[in-house]
């Protein structure tokens, strides 16, 4: 059944354009191409935005000026051309091929642009709360991935020990903070040219040849077809071009950093354009291993991207995609940061277990970025597909239609124990995902008073171990393990090999039918409704067996081993429908001030625990296989104002609380693999958000935004004890009113840009300098509130200066964290809970330099 609705679904998306272009035929004038410059210079204006005036059809210059409209509108018409320093203008084209001239205005902010409602608009005309960063900026803060992006963006919060365990989170929320369990959906939406990427793993690539991100916050569930209840990523690669382009950039810095991108665009017919690009990173170690005598958590990635653009006819546009990024780092290592005294008795103490070992930590500073890990570290990671996507003008509005198929693998090797002991030797947790999409929707004016967007949503998934996920104990097992005096424990080669193979297969398959319209009830106020129906299926088979350790039929000695590692096994069918929505009303009383006020409710699917499940009493709790799905409340004011043409100044004040809140704990058993998934009856998040933007004159401009965010369980009565009371009477408690991980309650980002004309080696441009500093306060990393888990606030201050000649080469210098802070990422108990804690520790300061060439 799947199969054919996958075929009926291709076969509508490549017969869509022959009916459209069949029923309407080419107008004439079907493509207007010009040109944009300095009106006093007369050179080319890179970036400026041209929109047909009352459509949603625009672009942006390329690196020549030059800018193409693919339009079905016959000449004369009116297009809005706005670029950052310039006054906007409206001007009247009548004839192919035109130059356009803009003038200075030291008193104007260009307009940003964003399509996250399927339409071009302006980003402060939005009612929605919404960051935009430019592919340019991204670049040039050295923002090439999302992890590095969140400095730009208080409100985003990234969490990585490896590229799987990766938790992406907006205000706190989306995903499970910490160790990665695959049985849950993410909160957080994150989209590529309209496709969905559904695994976390896909936000530690590389960006390539990244056009703009709009970061979306709050429940998004009536625009985009998968279910986003925290917010969005809506990313938008650079398009092919029929005029030809290029770019090409070299960045070399401390620690042998080599990176590398390049893009080519042009014309193949009058109909066919193409688009390639590639980016590559290496970067050498920030740790030192003593084991392996080299650095390791480097930086190995490649990856590829090419589009073709066909354009039957004008009202026609069919983009093919594809893409493949892979990673081959040597990491991701963590470092001892510390070690809790538990309530087990002294002999199961970490320190007292190491000192009967034998055993001592290489450094008990974790800033000395020491390790002596014995297992080898692997983070194999590939990650790409292929999409199809169709626009079709049909009537007033657009029709999109985007088929895609997107595949995942991962192959790690991780030391869970982080010492240097052969406690476990193992931890291959192999993973192969694919997916296929198809979304269908629907954008358009529908009459003077009522515009907006309906569509349909499908996705299939398949998720397995690639072929078994593996976990070994070594010869020091027994010590970390040892919960009694028992000579039994001594017992020669009783852990030595004792491991785990697991086969487990998560097929899931999720619908949903949307739509959200904008009603213009007058001229200043505007109600906004959106609906959203979800299906979602999910059938998991999991079997875990033991094997290795000492042959045995002793009951006792069996029992040791049980201790460790159980046979695990369990299958099950789970399905569930919702309706879910929200309602906006919206009042602009000028082109300055925009209000608006949002109710919305939203769901996150049911969830399974994949990643092995507690014991009691030697008994496997099956019941906690599944993991009932989260419903979410929600509410917003937003004000979005320019108190002056060149300043913009906007507030939001949200609250959301959420029922039977996902959550990823810890437990004290090695067996149960990156902790397990449980329900928290209630959490709570609320804030405030302020961000703004100001331009002094054409050579000064300042940003900055800052969050506050508190977020708390509201009722959580059976958590699991942090890891300092681990071993006490009970192994659960009662947090309510407990702080949720990963929050600070202040986050902010503060950046500016000063430039002026100048020359270099005989060629006119701009010299530049500026600089970007993020700070975030303290914030819990344990799920349950720890007294050591907390990580203290920080501040990092990245800087570059250049200069950007008119010919489209650019150089800078650049330094990230350049007071060189030491900071932890995140926080993280060893497997067992013997006590200690390992960190993942931000990066020391780099520095170096790009050469950058645009034609």
């Amino acid at each position: 059944m799947k199969r054919i609705l996958a075929s009926t679904f291709l076969i509508g998306i490549f017969f869509l354009p022959l009916l459209v272009s069949a029923q309407n035929a080419p107008v004439i004038n079907a493509t207007v191409t010009g040109k944009v410059i300095d009106a006093r210079t007369e050179k080319s204006l890179i970036g400026a935005t041209v929109v047909i005036k009352g459509t949603t059809n625009g672009g942006a210059t390329n690196q020549n000026g030059q800018f193409t409209l693919l339009t079905g509108q016959k000449l004369p018409f009116v297009v809005t051309v706005s670029y950052l320093g310039y006054q906007t203008q409206d001007v009247v084209l009548s004839s192919d091929n035109v130059e356009i001239k803009l003038e200075e205005g030291a008193n104007q902010l260009a307009d940003v642009v964003i399509t996250s409602r399927r339409r071009q608009e302006s980003a402060q005309d939005v009612p929605i709360p919404i960051t935009v960063v430019s592919g340019v900026r991204a670049e040039d803060a050295g923002a090439f991935n999302v992890n590095r992006l969140k400095e730009l963006v208080p409100s985003v919060q990234l969490y990585s020990s490896n590229a799987r365990n990766t938790t992406l989170n907006i205000r706190g929320l989306g995903s499970s903070f910490g160790l990665t369990n695959d049985g849950i959906d993410p909160g957080v939406g994150f989209y590529v040219d309209g496709v969905y990427y559904a695994r976390p793993a896909a936000t530690s690539l590389d960006f390539i040849d990244i056009d703009q991100v709009e970061v979306l916050r709050g429940p998004q569930g009536t625009l985009f077809g998968k279910n986003t209840t925290a917010g969005a990523f809506n990313i938008t690669t650079r398009a092919p071009s029929f005029q030809p382009g290029a770019s090409f950039e070299v960045s070399y810095g401390n620690l042998n950093y080599i990176q590398a991108k390049a893009s080519l665009t042009g014309p193949i017919s009058k109909k066919l354009a193409v688009r390639a690009s590639f980016s590559g990173t290496q970067r050498d170690g920030t740790i030192y291993n003593i084991t392996t005598l080299k650095p390791t958590n480097t930086l190995n990635n490649l990856g590829y991207r090419a589009q073709l653009l066909y354009t039957p006819s004008d009202k026609v546009k069919i983009t093919f995609a594809g893409d493949n990024s892979r990673q081959r780092p040597d990491g991701y290592a963590t470092v001892v940061a510390g070690v809790v005294t538990t309530k087990r008795a002294a002999y199961r103490q970490f320190n007292n277990i190491i000192a009967d070992l034998g055993y001592k930590l290489p450094s008990t500073n974790p800033f000395d970025r020491v390790t002596d890990t014995d297992t080898p570290w692997r983070s194999n990671n590939d990650f790409g597909g292929v999409s199809v996507n169709v626009d079709a003008k049909i009537g007033s509005g657009t029709l999109t239609a985007t088929t895609a198929y997107r595949y995942w693998i991962w192959d790690p090797s991780n030391d869970r124990d982080f010492t240097g002991l052969p406690v476990l030797t193992k931890s291959q947790g192999n993973s192969r995902h694919t997916q296929w999409t198809q979304e269908i929707r629907y954008a358009g004016q529908f009459s003077s008073k009522l515009s907006g967007v309906f569509g349909v949503f499908f996705i299939d998934q398949d998720l397995k171990s690639d072929p078994v996920q593996t976990e070994e104990s070594g010869s020091a097992q027994w010590r970390f393990s040892q919960s009694s005096t028992s000579a039994l424990w001594k017992t020669p080669g009783l852990f030595d090999g004792f491991g785990t193979k697991t086969t487990s297969r998560l097929k899931t398959i999720g619908a949903a039918v949307f739509g959200q319209v904008d009603w213009a009830i007058t001229d200043k106020w505007h109600l906004l409704p959106g609906l959203r129906f979800n299906y979602d299926k999910k059938d998991v088979d999991y079997k875990r067996e033991t094997y290795g350790g000492l042959q045995t039929t002793d009951p006792a000695l069996i029992a040791l081993k049980n201790a460790i590692y159980t046979n695990q096994a369990f299958a099950f069918g789970v399905e569930d429908n919702n309706f879910s929505g929200q309602l906006t009303l919206a009042y602009r009383s000028s082109k300055r001030f925009n209000a608006y006020a949002t109710y919305a409710n939203s769901y996150k699917p049911v969830g399974v625990n994949l990643g092995g499940l507690p014991t009691a009493n030697g008994a496997v709790l099956i019941d906690l296989a599944k993991v009932k799905p989260e419903y979410v409340t929600h509410y917003e004011l937003g004000v979005k104002t320019k108190p002056t043409p060149s300043s913009t100044f906007n507030v939001t004040v949200y609250n959301t609380e959420i029922k039977d809140y996902q959550t990823q704990v810890q437990t004290a058993e090695v067996g149960v693999n990156r902790g397990y998934l449980a329900n928290a009856e209630k959490v709570r998040v609320q804030g405030v958000e302020v961000d703004g933007n100001i331009r002094l004159n054409n050579s000064f401009s300042l940003n900055g935004a800052v969050s506050y965010t508190d977020g708390k369980y509201v009722s959580f009565k059976n958590a699991p004890v942090p890891l300092e009371e681990t071993g006490g009477e009970s192994a659960f408690k009662d947090i309510s009113g407990g702080v949720l991980p990963g929050i600070s309650k202040w986050s902010g980002s503060l950046g500016g840009e000063v430039s002026g004309n100048g020359k270099l080696l005989n060629q006119d441009g701009r010299f530049f300098l500026a600089v970007d500093g993020y700070y975030r306060s303290s914030f819990s990393s344990s799920a349950s509130p720890s007294a050591f888990l907390n990580i203290d606030g920080y501040t990092l201050l990245n800087a570059r200066v250049g200069f950007r000649a008119s010919n489209g080469v650019s150089v800078l210098l650049w330094s990230r964290n350049l007071t060189n802070k030491n900071y932890f990422e995140q926080l993280l108990p060893a497997a067992g809970n013997a006590g200690q804690y390992a960190a993942v520790l931000g990066d020391p300061r780099t520095y170096g330099t790009t050469l950058r060439y645009t034609f």
